[in-house]
């Protein structure tokens, strides 16, 4: 049984949940999820875990991601890519440059405050957005705190042709970002109505495009017997915690979980208590009780 996490390569036009049902298959476990849904229709990194790993997917789903995308001005959809209907068009007659691409990018670097589309899976009173959508009722969408933590115009990639303008963008950005918002945002600062027309993810947390593994890939290692060697280790995926490790009597009370007195090798909140380098739990500053740490996540019980 494989406790791990694996950097899958999903390609467009399948959904998150189709590549778990894959997963499923290939590892022969119902313990699997992924961190972090990407759209049918956009491809890239998706870190699944299997088995005991299902545990510390928040983790993962809570970390910095990398994206390239496609922004087309010309026209704007009602999904805000390229699978809507056109909402409103306006010919892109005049000349862009780069530089005037750049500048209108990099202003959206930082904090700032984003309404998610309709057609999202943000819940409101219950309900998705686009199940409101397809219905073709409008509610107030409730607008979230976010983090550009950069974003730049990719040179060389600026085409001008029947009566639009594409050009791409990479950007690393906080969990819950839409950038099909922020490509209809940048068109509407240039005073264009736009969309966005492709979208890649490429680093999710710490896996990078370099590192996946296609769904292709991972069912002939299964026949090779070479699927463990596919999955991070839990200790890996949580190699930016803390790891503090503890003795076996200690490592019992942790496997129980005991809320602990801190001590000085505890400086910072989430982190690993490990035993001969394995992950027993994940812990946190007790919220009521100054002085005590209290588990989080428990990676380990026997």
């Amino acid at each position: 049984m494989v406790d791990g996490m694996i950097p899958v390569y999903k390609p467009a036009g399948v959904t998150s949940h189709d590549c778990v049902i894959q997963m499923r298959q290939i590892f022969g476990t119902k313990k699997v999820g992924h961190t972090g849904t990407l759209d049918p229709d956009v491809e890239g990194v998706l870190p699944v875990c299997i088995g005991k790993a299902t545990k510390i997917a928040e983790y993962i789903t809570d970390l910095p991601k990398r994206y390239e995308a496609e922004v087309t001005l010309g026209f704007s959809t009602t999904t805000e890519d390229a699978s809507g209907s056109i909402v409103e068009e306006r010919e892109v007659n005049e000349e862009i440059t780069e530089e005037k691409l750049e500048e209108a990018v990099v202003r959206f670097q930082g904090n700032q405050i984003q309404t998610p589309p309709m057609y999202s899976a943000v819940k409101v009173k219950g309900k998705r957005l686009y199940e409101y959508a397809r219905e073709g009722i409008e509610v107030e969408r409730p607008s979230r705190n976010i983090q550009v933590f950069d974003i730049t115009m990719i040179s060389g990639t600026l085409k001008q042709q029947s009566n639009t303008v594409r050009f791409n963008i990479q950007m690393t950005c906080s969990k819950g970002t839409y950038v099909r918002t922020l490509a209809v945002d940048i068109g509407r600062s240039l005073g264009y109505p736009s969309h966005m027309s492709y979208l890649k993810r490429t680093q999710s947390g710490p896996f990078r495009l370099d590192q996946c593994y296609t769904l292709e890939q991972l069912r002939d290692l299964k026949q090779s017997d070479k699927l463990a060697e596919t999955s991070y280790s839990i200790e890996d995926v949580l190699c930016d915690f803390p790891h503090i490790p503890v003795s076996s009597d200690l490592a019992e009370q942790i496997k129980n979980g005991r809320v602990l007195m801190q001590w000085k090798e505890i400086t910072s909140s989430p982190f690993v208590f490990t035993y001969k380098g394995k992950a027993l739990a994940v812990y946190q500053y007790h919220p009521n009780k100054v002085g005590l740490v209290k588990p989080k996540t428990m990676l380990s019980t026997h």
